[in-house]
C-alpha cells in the first residue's frame, strides 16, 4: 500500500536514458586501443561541471506542538479532563549526498519531542509509531574498500536484526564480498524480541553478486551478543539469504540460531537451538498478478508492543507456520489482496487459521483519493483477535496532502489488559509557499486502559 512518486528532474532523467536505449546504434573507428593521449591531455583543461549528487541537499524540517487530553483511568491529571499533556517538537527529513565533495550522505526521518505532563501517563499510540523512524549519516565510496554508517538504522546488510540505535563498519574484501562489525540497541518496538533494555554487538560476512536485471543473489552471515541490563542474555549465529530473479522471482531467508548456556538469566536449557525462522517466496508472473508463500517460526513467545497491533505494522508476526497471499491488480486502479495462514503452538491438537482481506482503489470516482480497507483475524501464541482499519488518502498536487485512518481492534491476551479499543488518526500537509509548511492533525483513541485525544500542528520549512 506504500506509494512512491518521481520528481520532475527524476522524470526526465528516466525519460532521456529510456530515448536514449531506443537510440540507432552505429559502428565506432578506434584509433587507439588505450585512448588518444592528444585528447585526453587537452581533456584535462576542460572545466567540468559538479556532479548533480554532490553536495545536494534536500530535506524538511518543522517545529510541532501537541496537546493530549486524557479521558482514561490512567491518570494524566486528577481532574480527568482538559489538555493535560503538551509536548513540544522537531521533525526532520533529509536527504544530503556527497556532503562536501565526499561520499558521506545524510538521510532519513527523525522526530523528536519533549514531553511536559501534568501526571504519570502511558505512551500513546503516536509516541509509539514516531520510534519507528530511521535516520543517520553512511559513508560509501565505489573506490574505497570502506564502508561505515551511524545512527538509527537498519544494517544494510542483515534487516532481520530490527533497527538499531548504533552504527556499523565494514571492508570490502573484493569486488562482490563484505566484511564488518556492528552495535547498538534495539529501539524498535515493532521488533519480534522487542527490549528496551537490550545490547546488541556482532560481527558479518555479506556476499553481493549477480544482477537487478538477472539473476541477484545476496547473503549474509554473522555472530551476534546481546546483554540485557548489561548482563549477557543470548549468543546466536545469523543467516539471511536473498535469491531473485528479475521482477518474476524473489525468495528471502532469515535464520536466527542460539546457542543456550543454562542458568543464564533464569534458563534451564542448554545447546544450540533455532529460536527464529522466516522464510518468503513471491512469484509475479504478470504485473496485474503475484502470490507469496511464507512460513514463520519463533521459539519463543514475540516481545513486541501490542498496542501496535491496529496498526499494520505487526502483520507477519501474527503467525506461526504457513500462510499465503494474493494480490491483483484491476483495472481502475483497484487492487483485492488476501493472507491466509495456518498457526500451530506446541500443545495445540489442532492449528488455527488467521486471515486478512483488504481491497485498495487508488482513484475513487476519479477524486484522486487513495481508499483501502482492511480485515484481519489471527490467533496466536500471544494472544487473539481481530482489527479492521480504513485509510483514505489524498494529494492535491504537490502542496496538499490529507490521511484519514479508522480502526477497531479486538483482541485477548494473558500480556495486556487492553482487550478493545478504536482509533482515528488524521493528519494534513499543505506547503504554504515553495519552501513553507503547515501540517496538523487529530488522534482520538479509545480503550479500556488507555483513553485519549490528541492534537498537534507543525510549522515547517522544506530545503
Amino acid at each position: 500500500g506504500d506509494l512512491a512518486y518521481l520528481s520532475a528532474e527524476d522524470a526526465e532523467i528516466v525519460r532521456m536514458l529510456q530515448a536514449s536505449g531506443n537510440a540507432r546504434k552505429y559502428a565506432q573507428v578506434v584509433s587507439f586501443t588505450d585512448g588518444d593521449p592528444i585528447e585526453e591531455e587537452a581533456r584535462q583543461y576542460v572545466p567540468r561541471p559538479p556532479l548533480p549528487e554532490i553536495n545536494r541537499i534536500r530535506g524538511h524540517v518543522a517545529f510541532e506542538y501537541n496537546a493530549i487530553r486524557d479521558r482514561g483511568q490512567s491518570g494524566l491529571s486528577s481532574n480527568g479532563g482538559g489538555p493535560t499533556s503538551a509536548q513540544e517538537g522537531i521533525l526532520l527529513r533529509a536527504d544530503m549526498t556527497r556532503i562536501g565533495g565526499t561520499y558521506w550522505n545524510f538521510t532519513g526521518y527523525w522526530r523528536g519531542r519533549i514531553n511536559s505532563r501534568s501526571g504519570s501517563g502511558q505512551q500513546t499510540l503516536t509516541d509509539l509509531l514516531n520510534r519507528t523512524y530511521h535516520i543517520g549519516i553512511f559513508y560509501n565510496n565505489p573506490e574505497s574498500k570502506y564502508v561505515a554508517g551511524f545512527g538509527r538504522l537498519f544494517l544494510p546488510y542483515a534487516s532481520s536484526l530490527n533497527t538499531i540505535d548504533g552504527g556499523y563498519f565494514g571492508r570490502k574484501l573484493s569486488r562482490t564480498v563484505t566484511a564488518g562489525v556492528f552495535a547498538g540497541s534495539p529501539p524498535d518496538p515493532t521488533a519480534w524480541n522487542y527490549n528496551p533494555n537490550r545490547q546488541i554487538g556482532g560481527a558479518f560476512v555479506n556476499l553481493d553478486t549477480g544482477s537487478f536485471d538477472h539473476v541477484r543473489y545476496t547473503g549474509t552471515a554473522g555472530l551476534a551478543l546481546t546483554r540485557l541490563h548489561w548482563q549477557a542474555e543470548r549468543q546466536y549465529a545469523f543467516f539471511e539469504n536473498g535469491l531473485f530473479f528479475k521482477r518474476y522471482v524473489s525468495v528471502y531467508h532469515n535464520l536466527e540460531a542460539d546457542q543456550l548456556v543454562q542458568g543464564r538469566l533464569g534458563g534451564a536449557e542448554s545447546g544450540a537451538v533455532v529460536s527464529r525462522s522466516f522464510l518468503t517466496l513471491r512469484v509475479q508472473p504478470h504485473p496485474m498478478f503475484s502470490f507469496d508463500l511464507s512460513h514463520n517460526y519463533f521459539r519463543t513467545v514475540p516481545t513486541f508492543d501490542l498496542r501496535l497491533l491496529g496498526t499494520g505494522l505487526l502483520d507477519k508476526l501474527l503467525f506461526q507456520g504457513w500462510s499465503g497471499g494474493v494480490r491483483l491488480e484491476l483495472p481502475k486502479r483497484v487492487s483485492l489482496y488476501t493472507n491466509l495462514g495456518s498457526n500451530r503452538r506446541e500443545g495445540d491438537a489442532k492449528p488455527s487459521l488467521n486471515r486478512m482481506f483488504g481491497v485498495a482503489y487508488a482513484n475513487i470516482l476519479g477524486t484522486g483519493m487513495r481508499l483501502d480497507l482492511r480485515h484481519s483475524q489471527f490467533d496466536s501464541s500471544f494472544g487473539k483477535g481481530r482489527y479492521e482499519t480504513v485509510s483514505v488518502s489524498r494529494d492535491i498536487g504537490e502542496r496538499f496532502r490529507v490521511d484519514l485512518q479508522v480502526g477497531e481492534q479486538d483482541f485477548r491476551s494473558t500480556f495486556t489488559q487492553q482487550n478493545r479499543a478504536r482509533f482515528l488518526n488524521s493528519t494534513v500537509d499543505w506547503f504554504l509557499l515553495t519552501h513553507y509548511s503547515l501540517g496538523g492533525g487529530v488522534t482520538l483513541y479509545r480503550g479500556q486502559v488507555q483513553n485519549y485525544d490528541q492534537m498537534f500542528f507543525n510549522l515547517g520549512y522544506r530545503f
